[in-house]
């Protein structure tokens, strides 16, 4: 169980990203609540590695959302509230995290594959964000990805060959993360098929029940972060 002397940093580290991300107005009010807390349970259950990898998914989401804005916004790409994440999307990319870090708390036996599975989901988020957000800017050819024909770029379920290695690239920097904590090995090749199996998962999901109106934005990317975290758990079984 971790002591009150144990938290006090991590409060105070929590504290001061919830303030800049509400003061830059990268996050609502109710969103810093929410990311507050997931944060607290990420640390309970996996400690600061967890927190140190929702701070690199937040940073490369952050950083894609924001590059060449100007161009997404004349292309009618640019999220809307000017990128500020509602609660609804921190639950959405984080909330599969916080429920690992919860497990992982409750039944310490299971925080080492808690912990993989946790960086699988965060490889996930990243890769799903990355491909969109850079894949929109830096994409040649839009593609539908049931029918592999020529598709409304921005649309969901519509990937380029440029948006998804975008998205590869951002898992192996999250996979590269976790090896440094717990060394080179299998996982790490684990946590990119993590990441590339979610965010395919994304897109097949958005090309279906998401343009038919089944499921929403966030309920995808929920999926999403599940199936990276469940496809990392399945390698490190296998490891």
């Amino acid at each position: 169980m971790k002591s009150v002397l144990e938290l006090a940093p991590v409060l105070l580290l929590l504290g001061l990203g919830m303030g800049y991300s509400y003061r830059a107005r990268k996050l609502t009010g109710a969103a810093v609540g929410v990311g507050g807390l997931l944060g607290v349970l990420i640390y309970l259950g996996v400690g600061y590695l967890g927190l140190g990898l929702l701070a690199l998914f937040f940073a490369l989401g952050t950083a894609a959302s924001a590059w060449r804005v100007a161009d997404k916004r004349r292309l009618g790409l640019a999220e809307e509230n000017r990128g500020r994440r509602r609660a609804g999307q921190v639950l959405a990319n984080a909330g599969v995290a916080g429920a690992l870090g919860l497990l992982s708390w409750l039944w310490p036996t299971f925080a080492p594959l808690g912990a993989l599975m946790l960086a699988g989901a965060f490889a996930a988020a990243t890769a799903d964000t990355l491909a969109s957000e850079l894949g929109n800017v830096y994409g040649s050819r839009y593609v539908n990805v049931l029918t592999l024909r020529p598709d409304t770029r921005g649309e969901n379920g519509v990937v380029s060959m440029e948006g998804t290695l975008l998205g590869a690239a951002g898992s192996a920097v999250l996979a590269a993360a976790y090896c440094f904590v717990h060394g080179w090995g299998p996982w790490a090749g684990g946590l990119l098929l993590a990441g590339t199996a979610g965010n395919i998962a994304d897109s097949l999901l958005g090309a279906t029940l998401e343009r038919r109106g089944a499921l929403s934005n966030d309920a995808v990317n929920t999926l999403n972060t599940l199936v990276g975290a469940l496809v990392a758990g399945a390698c490190g079984l296998l490891f």
